[in-house]
């Protein structure tokens, strides 16, 4: 079985949006509010990231004053010494 692809971060902040107007709204189930907080804390971690990411790229690029060439980077997840 194949891992589904990670959502762009613009889709994942949208779909988190989207949560926590649900749960805020206060009509749901309870299995269904701990379905929809779990999603949010993988789009969260999936945003986090992505964003991570970003970062260390524009890093390398400020370091490299003025030659806008990207350097490779650990893309491993921070915290993630499981």
């Amino acid at each position: 079985m194949t891992k589904p692809t990670a959502p762009q971060f613009e889709q994942a902040i949208a779909e988190l949006e989207s949560i926590v107007n649900q749960l805020e709204s206060g009509d749901l189930e309870l299995e269904q509010s701990l379905k929809l907080f779990e999603r949010g804390i993988e789009l969260t971690r999936i945003s986090q990231s992505k964003l991570q990411e970003a970062e260390q790229k524009v890093q390398i690029l400020m370091e490299k004053q003025g030659d806008l060439q990207l350097q490779p980077f650990q893309t491993e997840p921070a915290g993630n010494s499981n």
